[in-house]
């Protein structure tokens, strides 16, 4: 089993509780992220002089100052209900920009076999979204590893939002982003589709709550030997999330999961643990603090928004016999078989077919329909079931062959164009090519089991 370091940082929203079977979580997530260079453009605040006064005035865009006052909202608190159909333009937005704070967990991540940072992370906190081309997020306080491991793999982060972001926000955001599954021993732990009881590795009062058993395992896994693993995920999370809400205590704060694919589960699990286990203690005197998990499928009463590509496979197994659309009846006898998983919370579905600058057929290659990037194009497009696709930001089209072959050939995108420049090689002082040497710096696994933020958990 592979262990999972956790990058720390991150903020709240509300929820209530989970169902008694949590549902197997692999589909897409979308919430907003790179914002294009139009929007960048309406995004910077307009600068305006008054020549009589000799005073400048900062006034920004009227979607942001309503974005602030609406965040609630985007976030769930009436269930999305007249915000999807048509399509909110803030709620896309926020989508997008959270759905690429998830994709940014694959571009961010080493899974080059030749590589001896091999399993990490490519960059430090300092330059994380720099680096990938995000810095206009507003999201600070990273921790990321020095040097890897064999037991370890990176698999997300924790980012909190800054002042002036959180201003425009209008509240503390603290972002939770998972990966979906890129390792061998993560397809491994996929397949593991049979249920046990969530209470073996976490604490739940109701032992009839379960969930599949490589999702809880990758969650839970640690090896206390090993200084980048010895605290699990969950423990690392726990402890990052309490630790940050202590320290925007007198501040409005929420927490925001998203996560894509095996992603998308780990989001659920995260939600359904800091609710369970962290925020009953730490929210006792204070205001409630909400908890939002976008684009996953399930919720323990969460607000959860699903965001799916109709066509996409990956989503619809194992449940593919017994899912939330069988009748009650039938789901009451079969809850307990292996192949029987329903999905929660409202559900936002694209079509792929209604983007004309994406190939039509999937069949010959069902790994497209899985792609985020294509999800994030078609979120861009979307305005409701029956308005005409058209892109609303201007994001460019040529991230969604990024890691795939979905664009039409006309546009002469390559596919799967994405990677570092010569690879990674650099060329050092005697005209050798080498991998490069990577800053160096200390913050492995955060905290140690006897921590004040952990020794509870």
């Amino acid at each position: 089993m592979s262990q999972h370091h956790f990058s720390d940082k991150t903020p709240t929203l509300e929820f209530q509780t989970f169902p008694n079977v949590l549902p197997k979580t692999c589909d897409y997530s979308s919430l907003l992220t790179n914002i294009t260079e139009p929007e960048k453009e309406r995004s910077i605040p307009q600068v305006e002089q008054d020549e009589a006064e000799h005073e400048i005035a900062i006034q920004l865009p009227a979607s942001e100052c309503q974005k602030a006052d609406f965040w609630r909202e985007i976030h769930g608190q009436n269930d999305w209900i007249d915000l999807l159909d048509p399509m909110d333009p803030r709620l896309r937005s926020e989508l997008i920009r959270y759905g690429e704070m998830a994709q940014a967990c694959y571009d961010a991540f080493d899974y080059n076999l030749f590589s001896k940072y091999c399993g990490t992370c490519k960059y430090t906190p300092s330059e994380f979204f720099d680096s990938l081309g995000m810095s206009q997020l507003g999201y600070t306080e990273f921790s990321f590893p020095k040097v890897w491991s064999k037991h370890a793999n990176w698999i997300g982060y924790i980012a909190v939002s800054n002042d002036e972001t959180s201003r425009r926000l209008g509240r503390r955001d603290i972002t939770i982003a998972w990966r979906g599954t890129v390792t061998r021993l993560e397809w491994m732990e996929d397949i593991m589709d049979f249920l046990v009881p969530i209470s073996s590795k976490i604490p739940c009062s109701d032992a009839t709550v379960k969930v599949q058993k490589g999702f809880l395992d990758l969650y839970t896994g640690k090896k206390e030997d090993c200084k980048y693993c010895r605290l699990s995920a969950r423990e690392q999370i726990l402890s990052e999330v309490r630790r940050l809400l202590d320290k925007y205590a007198d501040e409005e704060v929420s927490i925001t999961i998203t996560g894509h694919s095996l992603g998308a589960a780990l989001a659920i699990l995260s939600a359904y643990d800091i609710v369970e286990t962290s925020l009953k203690e730490l929210a006792a005197d204070r205001p409630a603090v909400p908890l939002c998990v976008e684009r996953l499928e399930s919720t323990l009463g969460l607000k959860v928004l699903r965001v799916v590509n109709a066509h996409d496979v990956v989503p619809k197994v194992p449940g593919f016999f017994f899912n939330e659309r069988s009748p009650p009846m039938m789901m009451r006898y079969a809850k307990w078989l292996p192949w029987s998983y329903s999905h929660v919370g409202v559900e936002l579905a694209l079509d792929h077919r209604n983007s004309p600058f994406l190939k039509k057929a999937v069949h010959d290659d069902p790994i497209r329909a899985h792609n985020l990037e294509a999800h994030l194009h078609l979120l861009d497009g979307y305005h409701g079931k029956s308005h005409k696709f058209e892109l609303a930001s201007g994001r460019d089209i040529a991230l969604v062959n990024k890691a795939s072959d979905f664009l039409e050939d006309e546009y002469l995108v390559l596919p799967n164009w994405r990677q570092d420049e010569n690879k990674g090689m650099v060329r050092n002082k005697d005209g050798h090519w080498v991998q490069p040497e990577r800053r160096v710096h200390d913050l492995c696994c955060r905290g140690t089991p006897d921590d004040d933020h952990v020794c509870n958990i």
